[in-house]
């Protein structure tokens, strides 16, 4: 299997159900990060641009949160047919421009969102938008117009998390995709058109978050933003929508510890963290990047992981085999390697991996799969998000010590805990700070809600709590 070779030019957005030339036409190269061939084009907007996007949502919020939740459902629904239809199509778009491999696009970059638009299209069949209390009748009403950020890692997944759950809830949405990874996004434009979504209720616009991303924060008459990337970035996001006080939900960064208890089967422990970690090529928010050993066992722990890592061939997103595929542009290379770099300067040891470039693969943003042992509480790789396939293997000598290394980062998104005891495991899990927990393997569950504590951020996707995050709460005393 090859990618397409044929450059895709996207020179107008969607607003206000049709696709209207940009104001700002600047091009924005999308590179395959395995070729470092340019693949497509879209247009850079500027503030004129997220202007005309706002006043087509806002236009159209009145008649979509009068629309019945039932008919909304509908809709959810026939857009997860008619996305799931295009499955193949989509996911080669994605490989070709993030370099995740083709089946990993195929069950989780497609797959995922198509799960997500069924849910809250099945969610819409029961839930309800209204609660007596005493004498009171709460009435949940959609917050409005809200602007979705977000970035090129799960460039779909994060799209539908927030454009699903925002419809469902009655709102109106511009979205500003990342720039790196834009193309599915107007694939699920074209979706939301063919299905018969009101004019206005979606709009598109891609540029650079600066300009674009900045404006759809600070916008008066953007009521909520939503926003999935950096800690940094979502930093800058809160206080520019802070002059007017619109809710600002954010998704950030991770580095997520993976707690392996004394009595845990440790092949099946490191298989699971392996997986996790390098999952994606590492470029995971929840990813467990920080494995927590007992010091007891560190040394056959590392000879698994030496063992395991060698099972994770790097390579073309679209060969037969293929694990990891390339980071998902240049500066996200050059931040890998840098970490890695580090992290040995630091003391680390190599265990599987290492900085140079993988062997036969001189092109391409392409690193290694990498394990370091001797990593030290409060070094760089220990509390900074890498963002690629790189995990740090830490002793431990007590639960109290590894619950205080796991806690011990300004992050809290995710982990996990493997024991031999599901009610020990469980136990640890209750300890961690963290906004999920995957207790001996649990499964990603896509109705389960989906954020972090601390620097991760605030707010919840997925299920019943990410489509409440879009909805206003009003008391009616009777």
């Amino acid at each position: 299997m090859t990618a397409d070779t044929a450059v895709q030019v996207k020179d107008s957005f969607f607003l206000g159900g049709e696709w209207v030339p940009a104001h700002g036409r600047a091009p924005i190269p999308v590179v395959n990060p395995a070729t470092e061939e340019q693949v497509a084009s879209v247009p850079a907007g500027d503030p004129e641009d997220v202007d005309a996007a706002v006043a087509a949502a806002r236009a159209a919020f009145v008649g979509w949160a009068a629309t019945p939740a039932a008919e909304r459902g509908l809709l959810l629904a026939a857009a997860a047919d008619a996305l799931e239809a295009r499955t193949d199509e989509v996911a080669r778009l994605i490989s070709s421009e993030m370099g995740t491999p083709l089946a990993f696009s195929v069950a989780v970059q497609v797959g995922n969102p198509v799960r997500v638009l069924r849910s809250y299209a099945e969610m819409l069949t029961s839930y309800s938008f209204e609660e007596q209390i005493g004498n009171s009748l709460v009435v949940k009403e959609p917050i409005g117009v809200v602007g979705a950020i977000t970035p090129w890692n799960y460039p779909l997944h994060q799209v539908v998390a927030k454009v699903a759950a925002a419809l469902a809830a009655g709102c109106t949405v511009v979205l500003k995709p990342s720039e790196v990874a834009p193309l599915s996004a107007f694939v699920l434009a074209e979706v939301l058109a063919q299905v018969g979504l009101p004019a206005g209720v979606f709009n598109l616009v891609t540029g650079v978050g600066a300009i674009v991303g900045e404006r759809i924060a600070e916008h008066p008459d953007v009521d909520m933003v939503s926003f999935t990337g950096s800690t940094a970035a979502g930093k800058r996001v809160m206080a520019v929508a802070a002059g007017t006080v619109k809710k600002v939900s954010l998704e950030l960064g991770g580095k997520s510890a993976f707690v392996i208890l004394d009595d845990a089967d440790l092949g099946k422990a490191v298989k699971i963290g392996l997986a996790n970690c390098f999952i994606n090529g590492g470029q995971t928010c929840t990813a467990w990047t920080r494995m927590l050993v007992p010091a007891a066992q560190y040394d056959e722990v590392l000879d698994l992981l030496r063992e395991g890592a060698a099972k994770y061939p790097v390579g073309d997103p679209f060969g037969d085999g293929t694990r990891v595929g390339p980071l998902a542009n240049a500066n996200q290379y050059k931040k890998v390697v840098g970490y890695i770099e580090q992290a040995i300067a630091d003391g680390a040891t190599v265990v599987a991996g290492g900085p140079e470039r993988p062997a036969g693969l001189d092109h391409g943003f392409y690193v290694q799969p990498t394990v370091l042992a001797d990593v030290r509480p409060g070094s760089t790789v220990e509390q900074e998000e890498v963002f690629g396939p790189v995990l740090a293997v830490i002793p431990y000598s007590s639960e109290d010590e590894a619950i205080e290394i796991a806690n011990g980062t300004p992050y809290g998104l995710s982990g996990g805990v493997f024991s031999g005891d599901q009610e020990r495991a469980l136990g640890i899990a209750r300890r961690l700070r963290t906004g999920m927990v995957d207790v001996n393997g649990g499964r990603f569950n896509p109705l389960a809600p989906f954020g972090g504590y601390k620097q991760s951020g605030n707010g919840r996707e997925l299920g019943e709590y990410g489509l409440e995050e879009f909805l206003e709460i009003k008391s009616l005393q009777l």
